[in-house]
């Protein structure tokens, strides 16, 4: 008898292949001794029926990405957990292995603040559970232990330490040790349930296509682990700690990133409950800045429980408020932050009039860029960025004589790989010199590197060059918006807009497969009015980048660009670390072109491509219903659509109060499974519906609005 009944898994829309593997991996979990602790788990979800779960948890082996594993802690080979990590780092293993021998290997392992204590309520309260508190550091011990057991030496913080090596330093770290690889037990800035393995290799970088598929290939070979105590590695010498002299090296590389004297901007810093305490705060500070750190976001805490939604993403700009009412009691000048494994940087700051602006991940690009062409020394200017980042890093680039290398796939290995090309090959893409020549890295989810000393994103460098910059025009009575503004005005005015849309599970995953599939086969001929007037498929061998090396290369070049006429574009493409598709539009304004009506035409053009898209995969949402949070699922954003905003008016419409106790029970609890503050997540799509001019805007307003 099958565990998922079949007329459930037909019922909902699963395919009989899926099902049969759900069906064969819980068998393995109910029966195989390496599974036994999770059995009650296990047990309990199917006694509680929880069939979309369970089908999701064991259809399939967590996909080893492009560097490693992430995603939700759990039960299940489609769950990050012991297993998946161990299956990862054996893998690691023997690939490291095939490529560098029997020789003895170093390996350097980092770890950020997670510890999984269920924040989603997935398993049954009281029951044993043997991922309940799990930390990185307890992964990093585990991880330890199999490189033990297969004769790998690791490199990690000693027990008990109280502090963590940030994704950068980790970088830094394997160079600066003459390592032959990493690994870094993090989930960056995913929600708190979440954790994953990072690989790196021994430039401190990670593999690019083909060799990640190789190291792919490996760790889906994995049958048996060996394994070993982490108490045992260490007795056995297989473990040496990682020295604070590492650190103190790090910090002193991105000190010497420094251009400018000047240290006049006061900031204030939040680490958003992570490792940014470590790298970004300790750099400026040892560079001379005042830097105040915000104290409620500053406890190493894994559960984000001071972070608006529960996302400690520098891209949502709600995430720094706190900051911001801090500098503004303060008298700050700016105010940056981190995500968790400090690699993305976050930028507020304070204007003329006392305003506070928040800076896109593309503005801050452009920033940084400036700032070091016109302030360093360059004898073949280069600068990287990613093709989804915005055309006006390339046009500061240009204008400053630097080469350009525009059109990378996403993802900082990219750039890093350039790094290694220039220095073994002299070119890059066009360009040519050598690492001393270039300039700078960036990409539009707020990722920046100034150093070909690391092959990762680094805020502590950004950090330091913002500061700098900001210091420069605050000695001229000016602010980064100023600077900001007067790159406008010279490169043209540009918006650069994201819209994410979160499609869960199997049947998700199958949904994003088919609207690429229906877009590559037939792209639109306009959107939103706009004609097509170019479109190309970057997997397209006969593109710029040549033709397909491996089935990894195929899926970073899994990217769609619409172009609409000159200076606008939509370019679309999956998330690589979660599962959603992403649209990237960027409106370049013409000469003299109100900056309202550039604002106005990306957001046509982004709403309406994001309409478009779904359509493709059977979707169809109210415009309204689109400008619910990107955080939350489509499936969620047609929910509230379809059911809690019409019963909401249905209840209205019968004479309840908008003020009544009842229903502001019955809607906070339709609402929980959207995440924390859930209000907030859908405040924009009722102002946008309001807006519409329904007779009962008003009071529908004030139940969603009501203290």
């Amino acid at each position: 008898m099958p565990i998922i009944p079949a007329d459930v898994a037909h019922s909902l829309g699963v395919r009989p292949e899926v099902h049969a593997a759900a069906e064969a991996a819980l068998n393995r979990w109910l029966t195989e001794p390496a599974f036994a602790d999770y059995r009650p788990l296990v047990q309990a979800l199917v006694a509680a029926e929880k069939w979309n779960l369970l089908i999701d948890s064991f259809w399939q082996v967590m996909p080893f990405g492009t560097g490693g594993r992430r995603g939700t802690v759990g039960v299940g080979p489609n769950r990050f957990n012991p297993w998946s990590l161990a299956a990862s780092v054996q893998g690691h293993v023997m690939f490291l292995r095939k490529r560098l021998g029997d020789r003895p290997l170093h390996v350097v392992i980092a770890y950020d603040v997670r510890c999984f204590r269920d924040a989603g309520g997935v398993f049954p309260a009281g029951l044993k559970n043997p991922l309940y508190g799990l930390s990185s550091r307890d992964f990093a011990e585990i991880a330890a232990g199999v490189y033990a057991a297969n004769g790998v030496a690791t490199i990690l913080l000693p027990p008990g330490s109280t502090t963590f090596i940030s994704t950068p330093e980790l970088s830094f770290a394997i160079r600066h040790l003459g390592a032959d690889a990493g690994l870094n037990v993090s989930a960056s800035h995913n929600p708190p349930d979440d954790n994953g393995g990072k690989f790196y290799n021994a430039l401190g970088g990670q593999e690019v296509p083909p060799d990640d598929e190789l190291m792919a290939t490996e760790v889906d070979r994995v049958v048996d682990i060996n394994r070993t105590s982490f108490a045992d590695a260490r007795a056995q010498g297989w473990v040496t700690d990682y020295a604070d002299s590492v650190h103190d090296a790090y910090v002193a590389l991105n000190l010497r990133t420094s251009l400018t004297a000047s240290r006049s901007a006061r900031i204030v810093f939040t680490a958003l409950h992570g490792t940014g305490d470590t790298s970004a705060l300790a750099v400026l500070r040892s560079a001379g800045f005042d830097a105040e750190l915000e104290p409620t976001q500053a406890s190493h805490d894994g559960a984000f429980p001071e972070v608006p939604f529960r996302t400690p993403n520098p891209e949502v700009p709600q995430s720094m408020d706190r900051a911001v009412a801090l500098a503004r009691a303060h008298g700050a000048d700016l105010v940056m932050a981190c995500d968790p494994d400090a690699d993305r940087i976050g930028l507020v700051a304070r204007e003329a009039d006392g305003s506070w602006r928040f800076f896109t991940g593309n503005e801050i690009a452009a920033l940084v860029t400036e700032h070091r062409l016109v302030n360093g020394k360059f004898a073949r200017p280069i600068v990287m960025k990613t093709e989804v980042t915005s055309e006006l890093v390339s046009r500061v680039a240009k204008r400053h004589g630097a080469q350009v290398v525009g059109e990378l796939m996403v993802g900082f290995k990219y750039i890093g790989d350039g790094l290694k090309q220039l220095e073994s090959n002299g070119t890059f893409a066009g360009a040519v010199g050598t690492p001393d020549d270039f300039v700078i890295g960036v990409e539009e989810s707020h990722g920046v590197l100034v150093t070909p000393h690391l092959r990762d994103k680094d805020a502590a460098g950004a950090a330091l060059a913002l500061a700098e910059m900001a210091s420069i025009e605050k000695d001229h009575g000016r602010t980064l918006g100023d600077a900001l503004r007067g790159l406008w005005a010279r490169e043209g005015y540009v918006v650069n807009r994201l819209v994410s849309t979160v499609m869960r599970g199997a049947t998700g995953k199958a949904k994003i497969e088919r609207i690429q599939a229906a877009l590559r086969a037939d792209p639109p001929s306009e959107i939103a009015g706009f004609a097509v007037t170019n479109f190309a498929d970057r997997q397209d061998p006969a593109g710029p980048l040549g033709p397909i090396r491996s089935g990894t290369d195929s899926a970073s070049r899994d990217v769609l660009v619409f172009r609409c006429g000159e200076g606008n574009r939509v370019l679309l493409r999956p998330s690589g670390t979660e599962p959603k598709n992403k649209v990237y539009v960027e409106v370049i304004g013409a000469p003299g072109e109100a900056p309202a009506s550039v604002d106005a035409r990306a957001e046509r053009l982004a709403l309406g491509f994001a309409a478009q898209m779904l359509a493709r995969a059977g979707i169809a949402l109210p415009e309204w219903a689109l400008r619910v949070s990107d955080l939350v699922a489509i499936e969620q954003k047609q929910e509230f659509a379809e059911r809690i905003l019409p019963e909401v008016r249905s209840r209205l419409a019968a004479g309840t109060s908008a003020r009544d106790p009842e229903l502001r029970t019955w809607l906070d609890t339709a609402l929980k499974p959207f995440g924390k503050d859930p209000r907030g997540l859908v405040a924009p799509a009722i102002r946008a519906w309001a807006a519409g001019g329904a007779a009962d805007a008003a009071s529908v307003t004030e139940v969603f609005f009501q203290g």
